[in-house]
């Protein structure tokens, strides 16, 4: 009896879009397909590297499920904002990411990862797959502007969608024979969607769980960061206060419906993705490409649509992925 081909998945970027890598590998798991490694990018990266670690799409549902957005939105640093470093400081954001990974090693997952960053001064390639997998992640989602920079090996890294979104080649050398790729990088279509009557949506329930130990530390831990942060929040909201006012009423206002700018700038940098990801797609065997148009870039809020469209699109590849599973 031949062996079966080993099976890569390659996670690409989208931040909040991303969630819906989560809806993919619960069909997968789901339906028995052995994922045998993993590549990842920024939000794909991150995902990854959660499943890489236990093997449950579960615990990661629930935590993308239970976990309180909105109150994880207010951790900005304004010191960095006024000197220029970026706008989410390193400790926050590793502090959120060692909740969800721990101090765990590459060399300790249950599946082989590879994690890619960008070189901010060479512009090339890095590829992560030892040491420390917080520390890789922490530079893979590093989105120019918003992040500072991570220094790692004498380098300073920033997010791999840079050069790689959706890195197919990266997990083809690692050994894959099929290559999964997980496309979430879809431009928000909310100009389209005005006057059409919403689709109907696939109902896929979320995965009952008690609430696991995982999600009550993640929730301690980011009311604990609010905690520590709760004076430069407080000025932020004024401020924030005090700038809508000036800028939304009175002569010459602006419409409130108008992207700000952290929304302009993700928007810029995935259009700009857009062809590297349409050239690694026809280097894979097989493209999921969840509709998560209706999801915008910082909406984590809306984790059930991404995961349930995840789920679905990878149900709807099933026939042909068996079929690349089977072939000699």
């Amino acid at each position: 009896m031949r062996e079966r081909p080993k099976i890569g998945l390659a996670l690409s970027g989208g931040a909040a879009r991303g969630l819906a890598h989560i809806g993919v590998l619960k069909a997968l798991e789901a339906e028995s397909i052995p994922i045998d490694m993993i590549a990842g990018t920024s939000a794909g990266a991150m995902v990854g590297a959660c499943y890489a670690k236990e093997r449950k799409a579960s615990i990661l549902e629930e935590i993308a499920l239970g976990i309180d957005w909105k109150k994880l939105a207010q951790l900005v640093d304004l010191h960095l904002i006024l000197v220029g470093k970026g706008f989410v400081r390193g400790q926050t954001v590793t502090s959120f990411l060692s909740c969800l990974t721990g101090e765990v090693k590459f060399k300790d997952l249950e599946i082989p990862l590879a994690v890619v960053a960008t070189d901010v001064e060479s512009m090339e390639e890095v590829v992560i797959m030892e040491g420390s997998v917080l520390e890789a992640l922490r530079a893979s989602i590093s989105i120019p502007v918003m992040f500072c920079p991570l220094e790692w090996g004498g380098r300073f890294l920033i997010d791999g969608g840079i050069v790689n979104p959706m890195p197919v080649d990266v997990v083809r050398n690692m050994g894959a024979g099929v290559v999964i790729a997980v496309n979430v990088l879809a431009i928000s279509q909310k100009t389209a969607e005005r006057g059409r009557r919403e689709e109907k949506k696939d109902k896929t329930k979320p995965t009952k769980h008690l609430a696991s130990t995982r999600l009550l530390v993640v929730k301690k831990k980011i009311d604990s960061l609010v905690r520590q942060n709760r004076d430069k929040i407080k000025i932020f909201d004024e401020l924030s206060h005090t700038a809508k006012t000036k800028i939304y009423t009175g002569r010459g206002k602006l419409d409130p419906k108008t992207p700000n700018i952290f929304e302009v700038l993700m928007q810029s940098f995935h259009a700009m993705q857009y062809e590297k990801v349409r050239l690694a797609s026809k280097s894979a065997d097989i493209v999921i490409n969840p509709d998560v148009s209706r999801i915008g870039t910082f909406g984590f809020h809306k984790a059930e649509e991404a995961i349930s469209q995840g789920y679905k699109a990878t149900k709807d590849i099933l026939p042909r992925l068996r079929e690349k599973i089977r072939r000699p």
